[in-house]
């Protein structure tokens, strides 16, 4: 007999030498349930800790789903209506489609030669949105299993077991469709063709790129840098220089942004079978100076606008300054290379866009 079940048994005698005789059923009982549940406690821990390193992932979502089915028989056991809208939001990648909607925006108000038309910009956005959010929904599905591998995405809703990949693929496929359907019914044609090319992109071209080539990066900033085309296509019905002044700036800014991120997480990427340039890259030698060169081009591209009449050139004095900064960043990663030094390269980048952006709208020509 387990420890726990000898302490309940000696509750019992001392009870049954005080004379509870009216309790002695009703406690009999509630004993002998709580015998066995320190005895299926004991064995839950001893198998747990003999096999804790050894559970797959297939054995790992199993265990995932007699939980959710226990969630099922027990309400005290569902997850609220916030952890619903939490894994949702994960699941779209809410702060990667709020990025989007920005770069949207900022095209469709830089496209504009008549006064904004903000019911037409509320369209546009909300497309892109519904089309953005069903690409990474799309995504996550497609990596599900790699995701279950890393770290830093193990617990995002497929791979810890909160939502069924089904459920995840149906909700990805409608809001896509949804999206390219709404530019096209609301707006026109060509920013829904947009918007068709960067989920294509995406989820047929860079996700699986991710296995077989570190130009996955490059692939996958295309799709990134496609937006602020939409918005422009929205306003004006086609795009020219001024469209594919704002996707080159999107684009050159992507890569030392994810260089950064993945030899942060290059030990993650490797476990998940992803080829980065920091697979093979421990030293950071390789990621710093790809870094620095995209950096000091994107110092240069991001001068255009204001060469082609979109914006004055307060901007162009904005825009070195910015530029400036963000090599300099990039450069102190070439010089240390080390995890903080990457970080810093991270931060700063998601300093840079928003900040070259909203120089942009103020400085409009």
């Amino acid at each position: 007999m387990s420890g726990c079940a000898w302490r309940m048994d000696d509750l019992e005698q001392q009870s049954s030498r005080r004379g509870d005789c009216a309790c002695r059923p009703r406690r009999r009982h509630a004993i002998f349930w709580r015998e066995h549940f320190c005895d299926l406690l004991a064995n839950f821990t001893k198998s747990a800790w003999a096999s804790g390193s050894r559970r797959s992932w297939r054995a790992a979502q199993r265990a995932r789903s007699r939980m959710k089915t226990a969630a099922l028989e027990n309400p005290n056991l569902a997850p609220s209506r916030s952890h619903v809208i939490g894994d949702l939001a994960e699941l779209v990648k809410a702060r990667l489609t709020l990025l989007v909607l920005l770069t949207t925006a900022v095209g469709f108000y830089l496209g504009s030669e008549t006064p904004i038309n903000y019911m037409a910009l509320f369209h546009v956005v909300f497309g892109t949105a519904a089309a953005a959010a069903g690409a990474a929904a799309l995504n996550q599905w497609w990596e599900r299993r790699a995701d279950a591998l890393m770290r830093r995405t193990r617990t995002r809703p497929i791979p810890a077991g909160r939502m069924r990949p089904l459920q995840a693929f149906i909700l990805g496929i409608v809001l896509s469709v949804f999206g390219v359907g709404y530019l096209a019914i609301v707006c026109n044609a060509l920013s829904a063709a947009l918007a068709a090319i960067t989920i294509a992109i995406y989820i047929l071209a860079y996700t699986p790129l991710k296995r077989a080539s570190t130009a996955n990066t490059a692939v996958g900033a295309i799709p990134g840098a496609i937006p602020p085309m939409i918005g422009w296509a929205a306003a004006r019905g086609s795009i020219g220089a001024g469209a594919w002044s704002l996707f080159a700036i999107v684009f050159l800014w992507q890569l030392p942004h994810f260089f950064a991120i993945a030899w942060m997480y290059r030990e993650d990427y490797s476990r998940a079978g992803f080829r980065m340039i920091s697979s093979d890259d421990r030293s950071g030698e390789r990621s710093a100076s790809q870094s620095v060169f995209f950096c000091i081009l994107l110092l240069v591209i991001a001068g255009l606008p204001a060469f082609l009449g979109i914006a004055n050139f307060v901007y162009l004095g904005v825009e070195l300054l910015l530029g400036g900064l963000f090599t300099a960043v990039a450069m102190r990663f070439l010089r240390i290379r080390n995890a903080t030094a990457a970080r810093s390269l991270f931060i700063a980048s998601i300093v840079y866009l928003p900040v070259l952006l909203g120089a942009l709208v103020l400085t409009k020509s």
